[in-house]
C-alpha cells in the first residue's frame, strides 16, 4: 500500500508542477481579464495542492517528482507554436482545455495503476482531477 501511495503522490506532484508551468506560461498570453483571472486562480490552486503533496511526501520521508524534461519542453513549444499560429483568447482557452483533459486522463490512469494507494492519497488525486475538471468547465465560455 505504501509503495502505491508514494508512487501516486509522486505522479500527482509531477502533474501539479506541469500544470502550474503551463498555466503560468499561457496566462501571460491572454487579454481577457476574466480568462486571466480563471487561469491565475487555478495556477495558485495547483501550487497550493503541490505544497500539500510535498508535505505529505516529506512526512513519508520521500521526495517528489519533477515533470519529464521532454514533456515540459514539448508542452512549452506546442503552446508557443499554437499561440503564434492562431493566437487569441479562444486558442488559449483551447490549449488550457487540452491540458486539463490530458491531466485528467493521466492522473486517472495512475489511480488505476496504483489502486492500492491509501484513501488519503486517492483523495489528493481526486482533488487534482477535480481542479482540472473545474478549470476545463471554466474554459467553455472562452472557446
Amino acid at each position: 500500500m505504501e509503495e502505491h501511495s508514494v508512487n501516486l503522490l509522486r505522479e500527482c506532484d509531477s502533474g501539479c508542477k506541469m500544470a502550474a508551468e503551463s498555466l503560468g506560461q499561457i496566462r501571460d498570453m491572454v487579454s481577457d481579464q476574466e480568462l486571466w483571472k480563471d487561469i491565475t486562480e487555478s495556477y495558485e490552486k495547483h501550487q497550493e495542492l503541490d505544497a500539500k503533496i510535498k508535505k505529505t511526501l516529506s512526512a513519508m520521508e520521500e521526495e517528489g517528482k519533477e515533470p519529464g524534461k521532454m514533456a515540459s519542453a514539448w508542452s512549452w513549444m506546442s503552446t508557443e507554436m499554437r499561440m503564434m499560429a492562431k493566437g487569441g483568447d479562444k486558442e488559449a482557452a483551447s490549449i488550457v482545455t487540452d491540458g486539463c483533459n490530458m491531466g485528467i486522463k493521466t492522473i486517472c490512469g495512475y489511480k488505476n495503476q496504483y489502486s492500492g494507494a491509501s484513501k488519503a492519497v486517492m483523495e489528493i488525486a481526486d482533488e487534482l482531477t477535480g481542479m482540472e475538471e473545474n478549470l476545463r468547465d471554466c474554459m467553455k465560455k472562452f472557446l
